[in-house]
């Protein structure tokens, strides 16, 4: 054999045993690449990590879950930090309330007695607490309760709380426990609408009312406190809450926890409602009156009239801006339980009389 004819045989197969070797490469790669394509896992190289599997996302239901748990522990601290009272030392170096919140009074109606003020004289927007002298300006004029009307589509329009629907038919009586209790703004408008003064009169007559009663501080521009430019004062609303605790029809009605009716609709609609003073629906304290509000410019605001247990009197409390919706409410326990407090020292400090 020639050496040309050996080197081209050697050649041959040589080339025939690297295609043979090849094979089964070419085919363990094809398999993997058909397995891939079908289960979309990556195929490790030599020398590299495989890859971790991406984790699964959590359910709708646990996200929802878990935003519950985050809301939960978020109003449980809320709730702790409502319930600790603070207190500051005032310029004359005795231990005063430290109120979360813009301005605040405790008020002796009796005896027209401020037993406690923070910036009491500051007039600030009063949201809510507005339909108090809507009560007392509709009920001027008012003869009979038992009266149907209807409500119009202007009084439901972007009312943001209400419990009453266009057209429905409803007694006197009912828009004004809805006025005081839930606070429902579709109501106190209808009220204004309703009566004889007219929309715009009504309006009127509560900004002179509200100077007949002397407060100075006080104007309105709207039945509901929606308008920010209802503006008054804790030493007003103080003053107002009194005569309005007091008043042997609106009294009442702000004493009420709850409140049930039907419309007089040709298919009657039940309607239940709660109060919003939180104070009232605990039971913890006596409440003679009282009615909160909430806009964003206002803050959360509570004028409430509370009876000191014993036998003791009915003081006006009034805290205004207020930093949470729950804050308002132990800010005003919060004052009344340092007030009491505080007359338990000075009796005791009292030296009693001897007698003759």
């Amino acid at each position: 054999m020639s050496s040309k004819t050996f080197r081209s045989r050697t050649r041959r197969l040589a080339v025939l045993l690297v295609s043979v070797s090849f094979l089964p490469f070419a085919a363990h790669v094809a398999s993997a690449q058909q397995a891939g394509s079908s289960t979309r896992r990556t195929v490790p190289v030599a020398g590299q990590a495989a890859q971790a599997p991406a984790k699964k996302a959590p359910s709708g239901a646990a996200r929802r879950r878990s935003r519950a748990r985050t809301r939960a522990i978020a109003a449980a601290r809320a709730l702790a930090e409502a319930k600790t009272p603070h207190f500051r030392v005032d310029e004359k170096g005795e231990v005063v309330p430290d109120v979360r919140a813009a301005a605040a009074i405790v008020y002796d109606p009796a005896t027209g007695e401020v037993l406690w003020e923070e910036n009491a004289q500051d007039q600030r927007s009063i949201a809510s607490i507005t339909k108090v002298m809507t009560a007392v300006v509709f009920l001027e004029t008012a003869t009979d309760l038992s009266e149907v009307v209807t409500v119009l589509r202007d009084d439901t329009r972007r009312a943001s709380t209400t419990y009453l629907k266009t057209s429905d038919k409803v007694r006197l009586e009912d828009l004004l426990h809805l006025l005081l209790i839930p606070s429902d703004n579709a109501a106190a408008r209808a009220l204004a609408r309703l009566s004889p003064l007219g929309y715009k009169g009504f309006i009127e007559r509560m900004s002179e009312k509200a100077l007949e009663l002397g407060l100075t501080t006080t104007t309105y521009s709207d039945p509901s406190g929606l308008d920010s430019n209802n503006v008054s004062s804790a030493f007003d609303m103080a003053r107002l809450i009194a005569f309005a605790g007091e008043d042997e029809l609106i009294g009442p009605i702000m004493r009420k926890a709850e409140y049930s009716f039907q419309t007089a609709n040709k298919r009657p609609r039940a309607v239940s409602v709660r109060s919003t003073n939180e104070i009232l629906r605990s039971g913890d304290v006596e409440v003679r009156g009282g009615k909160t509000g909430f806009i964003t410019k206002a803050g959360y605001c509570l004028a409430t009239l509370l009876k000191l247990p014993e036998g003791g009197p009915s003081l006006a409390v009034v805290v205004l801006g207020a930093t949470s919706s729950i804050g308002r409410f132990w800010e005003a326990r919060h004052l009344l339980s340092w007030l009491e407090a505080k007359t338990r020292v000075l009796s005791l400090s009292t030296p009693a009389t001897l007698p003759q």
